[in-house]
């Protein structure tokens, strides 16, 4: 057990997420991007936050939605300034079907929907870490 303050946890928590995401990216693609290591680091704050507001209050799969749509909606913003504005394409979905603009579909949502499972589970192990508390899902 740790005991930091939010500023650590939250620094903590933005790297965590955003090795996972650009390891996950690696494994599935080949390479990464240092977008998606920001991407992926908000994408973990916001689970948290999910995690830690809704608690007990909404079962694990109605915080595996919002996670998931929360996810889609940072990939949808990084995709537009990274890969629309600054050219850098990054990644491209323009070939599956019922994309947005290339970049976001609902097959990857759904991808989001499936690891938020874990992603909350992990958020759980490290809170419980840096306060003490045992954390359930």
């Amino acid at each position: 057990m740790l005991k930091i303050n939010n500023t650590l946890k939250y620094i903590l928590f933005f790297f965590v997420g955003g090795f996972i995401y650009c390891g996950i990216e690696t494994l599935f693609r080949g390479y990464s991007h240092i977008s998606m290591l920001i991407a992926g680091g908000i994408c973990f704050l916001i689970i948290d936050f999910i995690n830690q507001k809704y608690g007990h209050e909404i079962p694990l799969p109605g915080k595996m939605f919002l996670a998931s749509l929360a996810i889609t909606a940072v990939e949808l913003v990084a995709g537009i300034i990274v890969n629309l504005w600054m050219n850098l394409n990054v990644w491209d979905y323009s070939e599956l079907p019922l994309n947005a603009w290339g970049q976001i579909c609902p097959l990857f949502s759904l991808v989001w929907f499936v690891l938020a499972a874990p992603a909350i589970w992990l958020d759980n192990q490290l809170r419980g870490f840096l306060t003490g508390n045992n954390v359930r899902v």
